[in-house]
């Protein structure tokens, strides 16, 4: 029995438009609310959201007997971290905060097993090869895991055909409020600077083979991204669907 296939990574190579959303509430039963709603993909935040290991392990377990598939954001790229989520079962990886070409090489490394990278040889007793019950994931595994990586600033930009050549590199995420911070706009994504940045760093990614991806969070930022081309996007957050969706309906009620 081989590692499973992770069909998110699939339809990106096959150029499909996947649609998804963040969560940000680091609770099991609300990933597996989330997982009924029919995204194709739900980001496990582990960057801003009070994630550990336990709650990121638990989302995954909810998730999966959901179509939606799970990406895990670590906080930062190192390599441990990346061991500990791929160990617990996610076959996704997003890196936030990616600036130059060697650093998305050594993310490479930290998620493939020797002699191609640097992954600890010790999932037998974990989630990913459910627990012990697939034989060949150490042989299969690389294959099968996506990795993720954010650019969110203008040194990660300069760096960015360098990132683009990496070899197991599958999808370059832009973060629109990091970038637009970072280029002193202090998170509106729609100064027309900010938007060219992001323009001009889709057509880089397509024309290198890989997938772009972004968060939008309003109906214009999101009709604007895809109308740009990104492949994998997300349009929304857990806590602001909750949290528009209730001062909505107090505010309706309030004033009948």
């Amino acid at each position: 029995m081989t590692a499973p296939t992770n069909t998110f990574k699939q339809a990106l190579a096959d150029g499909q438009k996947l649609i998804g959303c963040w969560m940000s509430f680091a609770e099991g039963p609300v990933a597996e609310i989330m997982g009924t709603a029919g995204f194709d993909w739900l980001v496990v935040d582990g960057e801003h959201a009070p994630n550990d290991l336990r709650s990121i392990r638990d989302q995954l377990i909810a998730l999966a007997a959901s179509d939606s598939h799970p990406v895990v954001r670590v906080p930062i790229g190192e390599a441990w971290m990346i061991k500990q989520v791929l160990d617990a079962g996610a076959q996704t990886v997003l890196v936030p905060m990616v600036e130059t070409g060697d650093q998305a090489r050594d993310l490479v490394r930290a998620c493939r097993y020797p002699p191609e990278g640097m992954r600890g040889v010790g999932a037998a007793g974990g989630r990913a090869t459910m627990f012990g019950s697939i034989p060949d994931y150490i042989a299969t595994a690389n294959d099968q895991i996506c990795l993720l990586v954010q650019v969110e600033s203008r040194a990660g930009l300069a760096a960015l055909d360098d990132i683009l050549s990496v070899e197991g590199v599958d999808g370059v995420f832009i973060g629109p409020a990091d970038l637009s911070t970072d280029m002193g706009y202090k998170g509106d994504n729609t100064a027309p600077e900010v938007r060219a940045a992001i323009a001009d760093a889709f057509s880089r990614i397509r024309a290198a083979g890989k997938a772009p991806g972004i968060l939008g969070t309003t109906e214009e930022s999101i009709q604007a991204f895809s109308d740009m081309g990104a492949q994998f996007l997300a349009v929304g957050i857990d806590v602001l669907v909750l949290a528009q969706g209730a001062r909505k309906l107090s505010a309706r009620w309030k004033s009948a």
